[in-house]
């Protein structure tokens, strides 16, 4: 293990980013974190060493990242909250990629998202776009990960779509539901990153699923799965987005923001392009059928608590 690969996994305690470290340490590879929870439970005890992420002292950076090959970058954050806004993880990420390059880092995976845009009205995707400007000028070989909606056990949107199908009787869907979503499993997403970062060339791809639907066949097929009853309804955008601030008041968490739900129905979460994932989610719902959304996933509690 002293002389097999040394890799930077950013947030290895969140969710793509275990998985990307699992696979890491599965293949004999040796794994660092940087992290915002430094302090949090390691659940890959000696296996992964713990950094803080030290974007407010460069220097600290740059020596947590020495020694390592290869980045994997998972950083990011879903929503504005308290002083961490979307400009501020841009900001940030343009101080991990400048460590980057004084640590001596060969080759970086990042994730970002599909369909970003610096044009977009959208934050979070004009957000997302900007950082990729970053890397492709940066002196680092680069891979860029552009997956759509990930699902997987305590994934966000799914997990709590189904959450809501068993904890109400009625769903509410924004507009026509017509607009499509191609969710990718979380360990496909791992797989493709892994992948990417053994190679040298730089490329952006779009990492998408096997199975295409339009929002209102999506809900229909989980609630199939889980055997729920409930009568769905369709809503103007604002009134779902008030339900979901109500619901959120509830669970101390934003359920969906009116960006997301605007993201979606612009169908900024389909790809062009050929499929990359393996696992379908009508097979991996009916596999966790039993399991799935019992258990609500806080975004705040994830990443803020």
């Amino acid at each position: 293990m002293r002389d097999s690969k040394l890799n930077v996994v950013t947030g290895a305690f969140g969710y793509t980013g275990k998985y990307i470290t699992q696979r890491l340490l599965s293949m004999g590879e040796r794994v660092r974190t940087l992290t915002g929870h430094p302090n949090r439970p390691n659940p890959f005890g000696h296996q992964v060493s713990v950094f803080p992420f030290n974007f407010d002292n460069p220097s600290e950076l740059i020596k947590s990242l020495k020694g390592a090959t290869t980045l994997y970058n998972t950083y990011w954050v879903r929503f504005s909250h308290g002083q961490i806004t979307f400009d501020k993880a841009v900001e940030n990420t343009k101080i991990l990629i400048g460590a980057a390059e004084e640590a001596g880092i060969r080759r970086i995976v990042h994730i970002s998202i599909l369909n970003p845009s610096e044009k977009s009205p959208f934050p979070y995707f004009r957000g997302k776009a900007l950082v990729e400007k970053i890397i492709t000028h940066s002196k680092l070989s680069y891979a860029i990960l552009r997956p759509s909606v990930i699902f997987g056990a305590e994934s966000i949107l799914i997990n709590n779509i189904a959450w809501l199908l068993r904890k109400f009787p009625i769903f509410t869907i924004p507009g026509s539901g017509d607009y499509q979503i191609q969710p990718i499993f979380v360990e496909d997403v791992a797989r493709i990153a892994v992948s990417a970062g053994h190679r040298n060339d730089n490329i952006i791809i779009d990492v998408a699923g096997l199975e295409t639907y339009t929002f209102n066949k999506l809900i229909r097929l989980i609630t199939g799965k889980i055997h729920c009853r409930v009568k769905i309804v369709h809503l103007p955008p604002a009134a779902v987005f008030f339900l979901a601030k109500l619901i959120g008041i509830a669970v101390k968490d934003k359920v969906i923001t009116w960006e997301e739900i605007n993201g979606l129905m612009s169908n900024l979460l389909i790809s062009k392009k050929e499929p990359m994932g393996w696992t379908r989610l009508s097979k991996w719902l009916e596999q966790n059928a039993d399991t799935i959304g019992l258990k609500y996933y806080s975004e705040i509690a994830r990443h803020y608590a």
